[in-house]
């Protein structure tokens, strides 16, 4: 993105992360990933399951440490959860017990309740839940849910966005109008994301960058950038250039002969 070194947000230095199963082995899931994110990029992240991506973006939130190297955010070690950097998970993590509403108001309690008003009243609009601001998340589809995830995360301004996977469960449909929120709303707040999925297309159309996950323990095996400016849509996947760039990903892909997305 030409941003330059100043710009930078988050830095992975050599980072390993091991675990110990039930029978006592040791079991590597990420392996010297070294990863830098901009401030204002998207950067997409695909692999096999079970390659590490999650781990990954734990380690980034501050929910996971490293077993050796760094991840550095602004420059300082990560040292554990932070209100600047916003988590969507794969499933749904509303409080059942709360309305949307207070869903969306639960991470800013510190605010004025004039202002905590103002702000929950923005994101229900810009989600399209202002009709069911007082109902529980129980009563909400797949897609609503989903909205109402990105507004808790996103009401509280985080620098960096780190998505796990959040669109998988949608129908084509929802999934589209998801992605194009999530591109609106990063925009208008200017931050950073880190997105993990396993669509190839969905990858190359969110991101400034792509980045191929090999098979455990995860390794940063290629970094792709897509040629054709953003906004994108699923029309400019008939570009010449994102044809080939999804065809070289397909080919690169670890371990995998049919692709989701593919």
């Amino acid at each position: 993105m030409g941003l330059g070194a100043a710009a930078e947000l988050l830095r992975f230095e050599r980072v390993s992360r091991s675990f110990v199963d039930g029978r006592s082995r040791s079991i590597t899931a990420l392996e010297e990933i070294d990863l830098t994110v901009q401030r204002g990029e998207f950067v997409s992240i695909i692999g096999p399951s079970g390659c590490g991506k999650s781990t990954l973006l734990r380690l980034a939130a501050g929910l996971d440490r490293p077993t050796s190297g760094r991840v550095l955010y602004d420059g300082q070690p990560v040292a554990g959860p932070d209100r600047r950097r916003g988590f969507v998970f794969q499933t749904y993590n509303a409080f059942p017990w709360l309305s949307v509403r207070d869903n969306i108001a639960f991470g800013i309690q510190r605010l004025t309740p004039e202002l905590r008003d103002q702000k929950v009243s923005a994101w229900l609009d810009l989600t399209g839940l202002r009709e069911f601001a007082d109902r529980y998340p129980k009563v909400l589809s797949g897609g609503m849910r989903q909205r109402l995830a990105l507004a808790r995360a996103m009401v509280v301004e985080p620098e960096l966005l780190l998505l796990d996977e959040p669109f998988g469960a949608l129908d084509e449909r929802t999934r589209r109008e998801m992605q194009r929120l999530l591109l609106e709303t990063v925009e208008r707040a200017r931050c950073s994301v880190l997105f993990v999925t396993h669509d190839i297309r969905e990858a190359i159309l969110l991101g400034d960058r792509v980045l191929l996950v090999g098979m455990r323990p995860g390794r940063i095996l290629d970094e792709f950038v897509p040629s054709s400016p953003k906004p994108r849509t699923r029309n400019v996947m008939n570009d010449a250039a994102l044809v080939a760039l999804h065809e070289t990903i397909v080919n690169q892909f670890p371990g995998v002969d049919t692709l989701p997305g593919g």
